[in-house]
């Protein structure tokens, strides 16, 4: 969030102020501390302020345009998981208000900037392999469906936003319906695998640095989670869309999540080949919708600061589609729009 912003004019915020006056007693809230912690890519933004408990976070998501109570739900169901996830300290759902512990203030992203040594980053993500096993195991009922008709609505947002919008161009009648093809064969794919409860951006950005020995990392920005693919979130975590991992670590962390999952009997494939394909098809369709996404955010809310990730979404997208032949139409789309030629199956 832009910490510039009038707040002494933002009807919103001093609603907001109102709610936590009424809670000032029982926290014994600095209010006169309150201030700007972060926003995100949806309409809610985050506050800090220091109590008698420490500095807690207050989260303002407005009713018309976020569901409180499915974060108020999910978080309830990780912590039945003893996920490390915020404690609601008071809510108001009708407002969109809600008192949080606060889990720190460095998330994985922040900390990969200013330099991690190797060793530590192992820590980090076996850390955060080991909660999203648990994840997984968490109670899913009653969540929306990650199904078929979601899937292929949402990979729409890549020709419209990526395509026409940001590139500037338009399919050929043979790219769409090779592209169709394409996109009915990944989602066949991903909606074939194990569904659990799935984060749906389970990378660095939601994943708050550890705060003890433990290693488990604070989770946050789930509300939107659902019942889908298994293979999903792993495809957040190691083709994470905001830092680069190269094919070797990749695969070291996906063979080690695998391991886990088996010993935890989470319902993987027993062959690690079929299990390595299955999260790299989810990948490509993970890979697809954001390129759309991130180009809406810029294009339609101004918020150009996403088109840096572009590049190291369209190398994923290049290393998947290379290696299977069903997705080679993704890779020569590509190969057009960056002005590549394609021959023989190779790229020049």
């Amino acid at each position: 969030m832009d910490a510039t912003l009038n707040l002494a004019n933002d009807s919103r915020y001093q609603q907001l102020l109102s709610w936590l006056h009424t809670l000032d007693g029982s926290y014994n809230l600095q209010l006169d501390t309150l201030r700007p912690a972060s926003g995100d890519a949806s309409f809610r933004r985050y506050f800090r302020l220091d109590s008698q408990h420490g500095t807690l976070v207050v989260m303002d998501a407005p009713p018309a345009k976020e569901d409180t109570a499915a974060f108020v739900d999910i978080t309830q169901r990780l912590a039945a998981r003893d996920l490390n996830v915020p404690h609601i300290l008071a809510s108001d759902v009708e407002q969109g208000f809600l008192l949080l512990s606060d889990l720190g203030q460095d998330n994985f992203w922040h900390a990969l900037q200013k330099g991690l040594d190797n060793p530590t980053i192992q820590n980090l993500y076996r850390g955060a392999i080991q909660s999203l096993v648990q994840l997984q195991h968490t109670d899913s009922s009653g969540l929306p469906l990650y199904n078929e008709a979601r899937m292929l609505e949402e990979l729409q947002v890549f020709e419209e936003w990526f395509i026409n919008q940001h590139c500037n161009t338009s399919l050929t009648e043979p790219e769409r319906k090779a592209l169709d093809t394409c996109f009915a064969a990944l989602v066949a794919d991903n909606v074939n695998v194990a569904q659990v409860l799935v984060h749906r951006d389970y990378h660095s950005p939601n994943l708050m640095m550890p705060v003890d020995d433990s290693l488990r990392p604070g989770v946050i920005d789930y509300q939107d989670a659902v019942v889908g693919p298994i293979t999903y979130d792993l495809a957040s975590l190691v083709m994470d869309a905001r830092h680069t991992w190269d094919e070797e670590q990749q695969l070291d962390w996906a063979i080690r999540y695998w391991q886990a999952a088996i010993h935890a009997n989470l319902p993987v494939s027993l062959d690690f080949a079929e299990f390595h394909r299955a999260y790299e098809w989810m990948s490509v369709q993970r890979n697809l919708r954001i390129l759309g996404v991130f180009c809406r955010l810029s294009i339609r809310d101004g918020k150009d600061w996403y088109l840096a990730h572009l590049p190291r979404l369209q190398a994923y997208l290049r290393q998947v589609t290379s290696r299977y032949e069903e997705l080679f139409p993704i890779r020569k789309l590509l190969d057009r729009i960056e002005g590549r030629q394609t021959v023989l199956g190779m790229t020049f």
